[in-house]
C-alpha cells in the first residue's frame, strides 16, 4: 500500500529540477541540474536487475538478517552491501535503499555536478552548495522543528533515516528517528538500520551514540525518541519551520 511520503518536501533543492522516479519497489525523489529523468530510470533499472540476478543464485543475500560473506568477483554493489552489512552486523539488504541510490547517483553526476536522489529514507548527497535536510520523525515534538546543515564541501555523502515508529522498514527497536550521516548511502542505511534496532526506550540513546562512534565511515548520528535527542558527530543541527 502506497504511504504518502511528506518527509519529501524536506530536501532543500529548490535551485535544482526535481522528479520521481519509480522502478518496482525503488521510489526515488530526485534533484539534477537538468532533468535527468531517463538517465536515472536506466541507472536503477540496471542495477536492480544485477541484484535480482544475483539473488537468484544466492537467496541467503535477500533473506539474512545477518552479515554473510560474498564472493571476490561478486558485482560490485553486491559486495559493498556485504561490506556495509559486516561493517553494521546486518544483513546486506539493510543497504538495499541507499545502495540504489549511491551507484544510480554516481552514475548522474557524469551528467550534472549536483546529484540528490532520497530512495525511502535514504539520500545520496553531492552538492556544490549547503543544503538543508529536514528531519521527520513521526508525532516527536522534534519534527519539522529541526534539519541537518550540510556543506557541500563535506559531498558526496550518504544520510539515512530509521523508524521503529514510522514506515514500514524493518526495525527491531523503538525510535523515532535514527540519523546516520555518513561517507556514503550505504554505510549510512545499514548503520542506520543497525543503531535503530538497539533503542527501545530513552535510556538506550547513549549507548547506541556510542556504538554510532565505533563505526567506520559514520560522521556523525541524531537519535529522537519522544521527547528526547541525542546527537553526535559531524552534525550541525539547525532549527527549521518546513
Amino acid at each position: 500500500m502506497y504511504q504518502p511520503r511528506i518527509y519529501r518536501n524536506w530536501v532543500g533543492a529548490r535551485d535544482l529540477i526535481t522528479y520521481r522516479v519509480i522502478v518496482e519497489e525503488s521510489d526515488c525523489l530526485i534533484s539534477t541540474r537538468t532533468p535527468l529523468e531517463n538517465k536515472a530510470r536506466r541507472a536503477i533499472v540496471k542495477y536492480r536487475e544485477i541484484l535480482k540476478k544475483y539473488i537468484a543464485t544466492h537467496p541467503l543475500f535477500l533473506t539474512s538478517l545477518e552479515p554473510i560473506k560474498v564472493e571476490t568477483d561478486a558485482p560490485d554493489i553486491i559486495k559493498a552491501m556485504a561490506a556495509a552489512g559486516e561493517l553494521a552486523n546486518v544483513g546486506p539488504m539493510a543497504a538495499v535503499a541507499g545502495a540504489i541510490a549511491l551507484f544510480a547517483g554516481k552514475e548522474l553526476c557524469n551528467f550534472s555536478p549536483e546529484v540528490i536522489i532520497e530512495n525511502g529514507g535514504d539520500i545520496y548527497l553531492a552538492s556544490q552548495k549547503t543544503r538543508l535536510a529536514g528531519i521527520f520523525a513521526g508525532n516527536s515534538p522534534f519534527t519539522g522543528k529541526i534539519g541537518l546543515e550540510i556543506e557541500g564541501k563535506d559531498t558526496p555523502l550518504g544520510i539515512s533515516t530509521s523508524s521503529g515508529t514510522v514506515g514500514h522498514s524493518l526495525s527491531f527497536g523503538k525510535a523515532d528517528a535514527v540519523v546516520i550521516v555518513a561517507d556514503n548511502a550505504i554505510i549510512s542505511d545499514a548503520v542506520a538500520t543497525a543503531i535503530g534496532n538497539l533503542v527501545l526506550s530513552v535510556s538506550d540513546i547513549p549507548a547506541a551514540l556510542e556504538q554510532a562512534q565505533k563505526l567506520p565511515g559514520v560522521r556523525g548520528a541524531v537519535i529522537i525518541k519522544d521527547e528526547e535527542i541525542g546527537v553526535w558527530g559531524k552534525i550541525k543541527l539547525i532549527r527549521t519551520e518546513v
